[in-house]
């Protein structure tokens, strides 16, 4: 197996242990979850969707949204391990939920202002919202 050309199966909906999906978003380095061990026992119960991207017994990537199901899917994570990015899962899981909610007028997300992850949420049909005349606020609780 290589990092080019891994056999990943997908699951819908499909449970994942705490210790597994914990192991998935430290190898993203993403603390501000790992930090946080009942809140992310709580993640995948709280998703309207999520999918999840195994190589063997291995999870290597995700994407989770929240949504009304009548106008709005909000991408809240999409991540895959550092040793398979750039190898089609990323674009695979985002392609799975676009089409599961393609009847919902608006998907959004935030995301990290890089040009390369810019460029790869563009090639899937995304505008950032200052195209759209919108901005977007956030307020953050950093002891939440």
């Amino acid at each position: 197996m290589t990092k080019n050309n891994p056999i990943i199966t997908y699951k819908t909906n499909s449970p994942i242990s705490v210790s597994v999906l914990t192991d998935l978003y430290a190898s993203v380095e993403w603390t501000g979850y790992t930090d946080h061990p009942d809140k992310m026992a709580r993640l995948l119960d709280g998703s309207a969707y999520y999918e999840s991207a195994w190589h063997g017994n291995r999870l290597v990537g995700l994407i989770r949204v929240v949504s009304d199901h009548a106008s709005i899917v909000y991408v809240q994570d999409i991540l895959v391990r550092p040793d398979y990015q750039r190898s089609g899962i990323g674009r695979k899981l985002m392609q799975s939920t676009l089409e599961e909610f393609d009847y919902i007028r608006q998907t959004v997300l935030m995301t990290d202002d890089s040009e390369e992850t810019k460029a790869f949420y563009r090639s899937l049909g995304f505008i950032s919202s200052n195209e759209l005349g919108g901005l977007a606020f956030v307020k953050m609780n950093a002891d939440a």
